[in-house]
């Protein structure tokens, strides 16, 4: 149990570190299967989400890899979407005529992953692929598409291993439920 000054919340555990750590694996070997090993690979984490599966992620890809960031928001503080997306930190290189791996913690309403796909597809990318860590697809508004799922949960809110609530517990190395207690 976690207790904040406001709100007070608790956490289930709902996907366990041993799980998580299997799953990037695997996703890691379809990864490297899917690109050439003789191109690089430009590898576009969205934060500040996904620092944690990014980092296990690339370190078990076999290829030539280049690490990029993005920073997006639409949460804010809030546990729902505003559905206003905000490009706050964008890309530092040229992704053009290159292969491009978007990297995201969890694909939810869909709002923010397809604005972050219509940026970079404008700039002309050889190839653009999602891989999500986890997918809410009961929630999507935008249907958008993710080549490689890591897990798909139901519509709970959740954090850990990267995913916050109020920009706190991104630091458990798992993945938990939330349920704000009432005062």
């Amino acid at each position: 149990m976690v207790t904040m000054s406001e709100p007070e919340y608790d956490i289930e555990l709902l996907i366990s570190e041993e799980d998580i750590a299997t799953r990037v694996n695997t996703l890691a070997l379809e990864i490297t299967s899917h690109y050439s090993t003789s191109e690089s690979l430009v590898v576009v984490g969205l934060l500040n989400g996904s620092f944690i599966f990014i980092a296990d992620l690339v370190r078990r890809l076999d290829l030539p890899v280049e690490v990029d960031f993005m920073t997006v928001s639409s949460y804010g503080r809030s546990m729902t979407s505003s559905g206003d997306v905000r490009i706050v930190k964008d890309l530092k290189g040229s992704i053009e005529g290159r292969n491009v791996l978007v990297i995201e913690d969890l694909v939810d309403t869909g709002l923010t992953l397809n604005r972050v796909r219509d940026i970079l597809s404008a700039r002309r990318p050889k190839s653009l692929e999602v891989c999500c860590l986890l997918s809410k697809a009961s929630r999507r508004e935008v249907d958008v598409p993710v080549r490689w799922v890591g897990f798909d949960i139901p519509d709970e809110f959740v954090v850990g291993y990267g995913t916050d609530y109020a920009q706190r517990s991104r630091n458990l190395p798992y993945i938990g439920k939330v349920t704000v207690r009432e005062r």
